[in-house]
């Protein structure tokens, strides 16, 4: 029966890793900063703990077969040293730990935004170059984490010959229980300050989130071969069908009622708007609150960003098994739950 620690345990990505691998009578183990009573209900063993913190992860690797790194600091503002010692240190620590406690399998969660330059992307493969510049910490410092990542596949480990590793990189992942993505979407909207960025028509990938935990576990057991296809190498994970950027965002407000997004800003003003807003709050060492707009945000708003999507159906089998038709539905009927409950407590 495998084993497997899942960092980032109880954020979006990682709970639904969890549920899968307990669905399917694997033995988990997650690691996480706060406390996950759900997940322990579920039979998840939880360990409390920081990535960087070198200890509590050499702990949490002990007696695993394969580890889902998915824990990490996100988000498009915010000092380089927190980015850098979340995604980078913390990813050596567990680079570490796969070593010294002879754990063979290692998928690590990227980002295809590691590769984005700020142009557009039009069926990019995965062994495109990493940029020059970056618009933003997150991307450098998961470039960087995911470099370590690969260039350590076939490294020895403890007792158990060697460690194979493999990169996900998952763009825009959306469903339920995302705080994040399309609850801040509707969040602005309500408010009044949702604005299309650019012509409109820019078509971006994206992925419903069971399908992106499902290719983990697909990566995991490929990566548990004698002679896994996908061992050193780094696979963008989609729903196989780009969309309007700008069309999907009105169907996911009609989800819960709320009208298409009329007013535009020009890309050129938004990039303008986002250097501006960044320099103030560098300015005024405003770390914590995130501006409204940022360069980065502004770029992949209003490029198209589609990628390579043979590739890990080549090497591991991975298709979306769920349509986005029938992902929407799932979203819509807990966008509409949550908007219900909010209510009920008000009242």
């Amino acid at each position: 029966m495998p084993r497997y620690l899942v960092t980032g345990a109880g954020g979006f990505l990682g709970r639904f890793v969890c549920e899968q691998l307990i669905a399917r009578g694997d033995v988990v183990r997650g690691l996480a900063r706060g406390d996950y009573p759900e997940l322990v209900r579920l039979g998840v063993e939880m360990r409390q703990g920081d990535l960087a913190d070198r200890a509590t992860v050499l702990a949490a690797c002990e007696e695993v077969d394969g580890v889902f790194h998915i824990g990490g600091k996100v988000g498009v503002w915010g000092k380089w040293f927190d980015y850098f010692q979340a995604n980078v240190h913390g990813t050596l620590n567990v680079l570490g730990a796969c070593r010294e406690q002879g754990v063979t399998q290692l998928v690590f969660t990227s980002s295809p935004s590691v590769v984005f330059d700020g142009a557009d992307q039009r069926g990019v493969t995965a062994d495109a170059p990493y940029p020059t510049r970056w618009l933003a910490h997150y991307p450098h410092s998961k470039a960087i984490a995911e470099q370590f990542v690969l260039t350590q596949d076939g490294s020895d480990v403890a007792g158990s010959g060697m460690l194979r590793t493999t990169s996900l990189r998952p763009h825009l992942v959306w469903g339920p229980r995302d705080h994040h993505l399309t609850a801040r979407l509707v969040e602005r909207a309500r408010a009044g300050q949702l604005r299309r960025v650019g012509p409109g028509g820019n078509r971006v990938d994206m992925v419903y989130v069971e399908n992106a935990a499902a290719a983990h576990l697909l990566a995991a057991d490929e990566l548990a071969l004698p002679e896994p296809k996908n061992a050193g190498k780094a696979y963008f994970v989609t729903q196989d069908e780009p969309v309007d950027l700008w069309r999907w965002v009105d169907e996911i407000l009609a989800l819960v009622e709320l009208p298409p997004v009329k007013k535009s800003v020009s890309a050129t003003a938004a990039y303008a708007a986002g250097a501006v807003l960044e320099a103030k709050q560098w300015a005024l060492r405003d770390f914590k609150s995130e501006p409204r707009m940022t360069r980065f945000v502004a770029r992949q708003l209003a490029t198209d960003h589609w990628f390579d999507k043979e590739a890990a159906n080549r090497d591991f089998g991975y298709r979306p098994a769920i349509s986005t038709a029938e992902g929407m539905r799932r979203l819509g009927e807990w966008l509409r739950a949550k908007a219900e409950g909010g209510r009920g407590k008000a009242e």
